[in-house]
């Protein structure tokens, strides 16, 4: 059994928050910067961090399990 990706929880509200604004990031950029809070502490832990502080990413990369 899996443990839960300490990161999903913001990366989910990411992807809630680019659907409820049509995917205008200006509009979201409070969540991203709880995913970029969580991924600094979790980055070698969570899979959703995969990619997302990296400087040549433009956009978070997030998990699909969201629900």
């Amino acid at each position: 059994m899996s443990t839960k990706d300490p990161c999903q929880k913001q990366a989910c509200e990411i992807q809630k928050c680019l659907q409820a604004y049509n995917y205008q990031e200006s509009k979201c950029q409070h969540v991203i910067q709880e995913m970029r809070k969580c991924c600094q502490i979790y980055a070698k832990t969570s899979v959703c961090c995969s990619g997302f502080l990296k400087e040549d990413k433009k956009r978070p990369q997030t998990s699909t399990d969201c629900q």
